[in-house]
């Protein structure tokens, strides 16, 4: 790609990041901060119906600080609402309805709060942790929100920790390591890395970047799997242990990518391997398909809308990390490709799922995919300012 091309796919993607910024500011953070609160239980919705209103499924964790996260982006993004508000109201819903006496949270409850599930998951705590820094930045509060993401990260470290550094993903399951969990706790560690002042903070960031490279990357591709026996630290046998999923690939390449700076060894081949992989294999009709196997065949042409976010985000790191032009173009097309999910007859809605044929699944929009929308539109917001 010339430096013109580059230029003009640069120029593209601010076109497409005013678009979505538009949509973002004067339509889905007043339809989600008016329709997403249940305003009889407090909290967030798990979801809206296509119709612009909450539904009042039971309500997993990992939704209410990925709310937190999303809305505590806001003023950066340019929506003046009341921000402060919904992310202390959330963060007290959250704490009062999910936290355990031993300092977990639980994994899921009814819309009035009262405890399903009592288990406590290791995806969902990394979301705490990431919502606890969401809020110390919105709320102004940085020492009393450090305060208990310390002890939350030594909860974790408590009752998931294992001789080798990696962690379980439930209590009291020893025999398989997932990656997924991992990468959101990487993520959150991040987060906390670039606002705390706890050094260890960035001892989890190099733990879990180098856990990552080591154990979660398969040398058979360069791609990182799902499930692994913690015995051998092979993939699981079965059907489990091929799951290749793209969303995850470009996920990992962003992560690995903000590690840089924090981590010891050169991950930048890795990173760009992942996101290679994800890109390559993992793109069909456009858009990043949901699962793959191991060979690199498609399990699940079904495309979510999530990938596509994290592809972009993928993207824009290593434009901005190695000054390739060629992924300049990658991010403009995973921008786009956002369209078609936003055409929804609600404004401030999305679509969750386009068929193999390009049609999409009559479904609910999931709040838990606005973090991912929030957390993408910021990258284009950051990537554009360098």
């Amino acid at each position: 790609m010339s430096q013109r091309d580059d230029a003009e796919a640069r120029a593209q993607l601010a076109t497409l990041h005013a678009k979505l910024t538009g949509w973002l500011v004067n339509e889905a953070y007043p339809r989600w901060a008016q329709h997403g609160i249940d305003p009889k239980n407090g909290g967030f919705f798990e979801a809206l119906g296509q119709d612009g209103f909450g539904l009042s499924h039971p309500r997993r964790a990992r939704v209410h600080p990925r709310q937190i996260y999303a809305f505590g982006q806001a003023p950066a993004l340019g929506w003046r609402g009341d921000v402060a508000g919904i992310v202390s109201r959330g963060m007290e819903y959250f704490t009062a309805h999910y936290r355990r006496s031993d300092g977990l949270f639980r994994t899921l409850a009814a819309a009035d709060g009262t405890a399903i599930d009592e288990r406590a998951l290791l995806y969902d705590q990394a979301y705490a942790l990431l919502g606890l820094a969401a809020a110390a930045t919105a709320l102004g509060a940085r020492d009393q929100f450090e305060e208990r993401a310390v002890a939350l990260r030594d909860a974790i470290e408590n009752h998931f920790g294992t001789a080798d550094g990696s962690l379980r993903s439930e209590e009291g399951s020893d025999a398989v390591r997932e990656s997924n969990p991992h990468m959101h706790l990487l993520e959150a560690c991040l987060a906390w890395a670039d606002i705390g002042n706890d050094a260890g903070w960035t001892g989890w960031v190099r733990r879990l970047a180098t856990l990552a490279v080591a154990r979660f990357v398969r040398r058979d591709g360069g791609a990182i799997g799902e499930s692994y026996s913690a015995a051998t630290w092979r993939p699981l046998p079965g059907l489990d242990g091929r799951i290749i999923e793209p969303g995850h690939q470009f996920e990992w390449a962003w992560l690995l990518l903000r590690c840089e700076p924090m981590h010891p060894s050169p991950l930048r081949e890795t990173a760009l391997r992942l996101l290679d992989v994800g890109d390559h294999y993992g793109l069909h009709r456009g858009v990043a398909i949901n699962r793959l196997l191991d060979d690199f065949t498609v399990l699940d042409a079904n495309a979510r809308f999530w990938p596509q976010t994290e592809r972009l985000k993928a993207a824009l790191r290593a434009a901005t990390a190695t000054g390739d032009p060629r992924y300049w173009s990658m991010a403009h097309a995973a921008a786009a490709s956002f369209l078609p999910y936003l055409r929804t007859a609600v404004p401030g809605l999305w679509l969750d799922l386009q068929r193999p044929d390009g049609t999409f699944a009559d479904s609910p929009a999931p709040a838990s995919t606005f973090y991912h929308l929030v957390g993408a539109i910021a990258a284009l917001n950051t990537a554009l300012r360098t």
